[in-house]
């Protein structure tokens, strides 16, 4: 079992991730904590989910770079509708923003079927062409605190297990963490246990050889494009509750490097047909754990960016040099 575990990039990176953590622990001894886990999970679930939906494509061989004006767009125009409509529900603010994810999904899956277009073309031009409509047709104004519906700030105080601590204030686990496991665990489900999913794998491994096999190309990528973006208009709604405050100028820039980076940490290929649902758990994990701490470790926070990009050009090295190096063994053994 042991043999087999160091033949994946996963294990790895956990190990990394356990021995950056203790480091911190070091000198901050509050890293360790219960309490500070769950403000970790609460905190990246929704980049988490982000990272699912570009994995998702990313396995298939293709790239979606829309999803963070796709998320902010969902965000905004649900916050926009309920406010002028009066309404405070929280049903209703996920249904719109869903609604929107899928419709700007359809819209990346039609150009990228129908023109065969390269996905990175069509996907940085929607991009712009999203957030440039929304800014456009429904607003530049944030919402800020007082402005919000009720509804997000209790979603973001929700917690599924709630502990006490000496003094007699509570903290938990946030419910953002349970929509991430079954976000999680219904992908990991799809691509284990579906012909879906062997689709998604064979079309990042070789397209013509998936189309051969009799895959339907053109339903896969809808399928992809509209699933990424269902997953950003979720992370939408989460953002907004747990920041209380939605701007439609946020996450575009922020999210973007982040969970590319995240993604291919996690073990992906940047060509597609390889990574895992753990890997990129762990890849966003580590890019948070990353994130909070640089200060602790006595660093300017300009050093994020840095770090972040560092670990980008690393992980898409160490992915080339793997698959360089199996195509050398596989020749070898032909």
């Amino acid at each position: 079992m042991l043999k087999n575990a160091l033949k994946h990039n996963e294990t790895y990176l956990f190990l990394v991730i356990v021995v950056f953590s203790l480091g911190v622990t070091i000198v901050n001894p509050a890293f360790m904590t219960l309490e500070n886990m769950f403000d970790l999970a609460r905190s990246s679930s929704a980049t988490a989910i982000l990272a699912i939906g570009f994995f998702m494509v990313l396995l298939s061989g293709g790239i979606d770079v829309s999803f963070p004006a796709v998320a902010i767009s969902g965000q905004y125009i649900a916050v926009n509708v309920l406010i002028a409509m009066g309404i405070d529900n929280l049903l209703l603010a996920f249904l719109i923003s869903i609604a929107v994810g899928l419709s700007f999904g359809l819209i990346n899956a039609f150009f990228i079927t129908t023109f065969r277009l390269p996905t990175l073309i069509v996907t940085l031009g929607t991009l712009n062409m999203f957030h440039g409509a929304l800014l456009e047709f429904v607003g530049t104004k944030a919402v800020n605190t007082g402005g919000l519906p009720d509804v997000f700030k209790s979603f973001g105080k929700t917690n599924v297990l709630t502990l006490m601590r000496p003094d007699g204030t509570e903290y938990g686990l946030s419910i953002f963490f349970l929509v991430l496991i079954i976000i999680a665990v219904g992908t990991w489900l799809i691509l284990r246990f579906t012909i879906l999913g062997r689709g998604i794998y064979a079309l990042g491994g070789d397209p013509e050889a998936a189309r051969r096999a009799g895959f339907n190309l053109n339903r896969i990528q809808v399928f992809l494009y509209c699933y990424a973006g269902l997953l950003a208009g979720i992370m939408g709604i989460m953002h907004v509750s747990l920041i209380r405050y939605s701007n439609p100028n946020y996450i575009v820039d922020s999210e973007l490097l982040k969970v590319i980076a995240a993604v291919v940490l996690g073990g992906a290929s940047i060509t597609g047909g390889k990574g895992s649902i753990i890997g990129t758990l762990l890849g966003v994990l580590m890019i948070t754990v990353l994130e909070k701490n640089l200060v602790l470790l006595g660093l300017s926070s300009y050093w994020q960016q840095f770090f972040v990009g560092l670990i980008l050009v690393l992980g898409v090295s160490v992915t080339h040099i793997q698959a360089k190096i199996r195509n050398r063994n596989r020749i070898l053994v032909s």
